[in-house]
């Protein structure tokens, strides 16, 4: 008799098995997946902002979370303040790392990406700032075209450049943690309001009490994500964005540097596993509910005809561009800091430009820089889109020509290192 029982059927979203669970963990780890998916994100919420606005505007409007200790708030607010809070958790965990063993841990590699990042935050809050001097000007925007989208960047050259060299991978990841760093403090110190010192305090020394517990090699998510729970919410209810916690507590997670294939320290297990939910879901579905703006004629020529969404335009595309590439040059010029060998200046100019895709950081900053003018809120946005994918599409076309110029080295030094018994031999006469 044969076997009549019947072949099991996976249930509709069931838990995957293991092997699979860890191939999606790795795709979503990857750098080009991250920028993709924060892609199709934004254009998922321009179409429905553009085709169904009555319907985004209801979705964002809906309230989730307990009433009883002010915390039933609006999808938009959980996912700008509790999503972007993970984002930044992991941002917190890789400046750490790259402090203790990355490039920021010798101050003489660390200059010229460091100059460049602060270079390249002034320069555009400078210029927005000129933009919006005259009438109907609002400077109080500055900050918007000030910050780098490491994912969306990070996209775009690792799709333009594979063969690159990896010094300028990370010089980037350099400039993007310290770019991360000092959108928090302006975060924190501009965009802040009503204070609540002992709410402020309290999270504090939960902050504290998350470090204290690492140093003693406590263990056990069970113990930490209720902690980091009551800290999120303390920072919420302080005034201070939520945010700011998520990189304090990042900050604090332990990590070292040991010899190459060490086994990794906890802050690099940590962000291991949750890099896939922050770029995976995190990120994106903030980009759902923060990118849908109204794009019509009238909205893009108000881009180029009313100063704040002009100063985010020219922010992101020349004073990115400009500051990153101009105070890295500056600080090689007039300091002992030396650009690496591997690397060109067409290299750095390319990846200047790179560094004008403020998507992320700069969405976040457009809603908290003007909360109570949701019009001009939603034309700062819609000057980051545009912005953000002039950069993109300029940088590609740089990034594309650098690549090829790399490729040929590669090919010549290949031709260069084969045997000659492998070379074709000359033909016989």
């Amino acid at each position: 008799m044969g076997n009549d029982t019947p072949p099991t059927r996976r249930q509709f979203l069931a838990r995957l098995p293991l092997p699979e669970r860890a191939f999606l963990a790795d795709v979503l780890r990857a750098e080009t997946t991250g920028g993709l998916l924060l892609i199709a994100a934004a254009v998922a919420a321009l179409v429905w902002a553009n085709l169904w606005p009555g319907g985004y505007l209801e979705v964002l409007h809906w309230e989730l979370g307990p009433s009883a200790v002010h915390l039933h708030l609006p999808v938009d607010v959980w996912a700008k303040d509790g999503l972007l809070t993970v984002f930044f958790f992991v941002a917190g965990i890789e400046l750490k790392r790259e402090l203790v063993a990355g490039e920021l841990r010798d101050p003489r590699a660390a200059v010229l990406p460091v100059v460049g990042a602060v270079c390249g935050v002034l320069l555009p809050a400078v210029l927005f700032t000129l933009v919006n001097l005259g009438s109907g000007g609002r400077p109080g925007g500055w900050a918007i075209p000030t910050a780098t989208d490491i994912a969306f960047a990070l996209g775009v050259l690792a799709v333009a450049g594979t063969h690159l060299p990896s010094a300028l991978r990370a010089f980037l990841l350099t400039l993007a943690v310290v770019d991360d760093l000092l959108a928090i403090l302006i975060i924190a110190l501009f965009y802040s309001s009503g204070i609540k010192l002992w709410a402020l305090g309290l999270a504090a020394l939960g902050v504290v009490f998350f470090g204290l517990l690492h140093r003693a090699r406590v263990r056990g998510w069970y113990v930490y994500l209720p902690l980091a729970l009551v800290v999120w919410a303390l920072t919420h209810e302080s005034g201070v964005h939520a945010t700011v916690a998520g990189v304090a507590m990042g900050l604090l997670m332990p990590c070292r540097k040991g010899p190459e294939g060490a086994a990794p320290s906890r802050g690099e297990d940590v962000e291991h596993l949750l890099r896939p939910l922050s770029a995976g879901f995190c990120v994106p579905v903030f980009a759902l509910f923060a990118a849908g703006v109204p794009i019509s004629g009238k909205v893009l020529s108000e881009v180029f005809t009313s100063a704040p969404p002009l100063g985010v335009v020219v922010g992101l595309l020349v004073g990115k561009s400009v500051g990153v590439f101009g105070g890295t040059w500056l600080a090689a010029r007039f300091t002992r800091a030396e650009l690496n060998s591997e690397l060109r200046w067409a290299d750095l100019f390319a990846m200047s430009v790179l560094s004008g895709i403020g998507f992320t950081v700069s969405l976040l900053v457009s809603e908290l820089a003007f909360p109570g003018d949701l019009g001009l809120a939603d034309r700062c946005k819609a000057a980051v889109l545009i912005g953000s994918v002039l950069c993109a599409l300029v940088a590609a076309v740089l990034l594309a020509r650098r690549n090829r110029y790399y490729r040929r080295l590669w090919q010549e030094e290949g031709e260069e290192r084969a045997p000659a018994d492998s070379r074709p031999s000359a033909p016989s006469e």
